[in-house]
């Protein structure tokens, strides 16, 4: 299940294969390592099938791959509001 990844101010794109990861820790982690941030200053959002922006780990990690289109990760700051 190939999704794409966003993050506020990286001038580039991600896909990667969330059934690569068993969990939510092992995502945080890599995408940690791919965009080189520290998870503290950004938050984990989704968008969903429906097309509603949620918040990473708000939900049971299997309904999560199962309905997470895309990725972005934003400024904790920004995510005020979502879910």
């Amino acid at each position: 299940m190939y999704v794409k990844v966003s993050m506020d101010g990286a001038p580039y794109l991600r896909k990667i294969d969330l059934k690569q990861y068993k969990d939510y820790k092992e995502l945080l982690r890599a995408l940690e390592a791919m965009f080189k941030f520290n998870g503290i200053e950004y938050e984990q959002t989704y968008e969903d099938k429906d097309g509603d922006w949620m918040l990473v780990g708000d939900v049971p990690w299997e309904m999560f791959i199962g309905s997470c289109k895309r990725l972005r990760l934003v400024k904790g700051s920004e995510s005020n509001g979502l879910a």
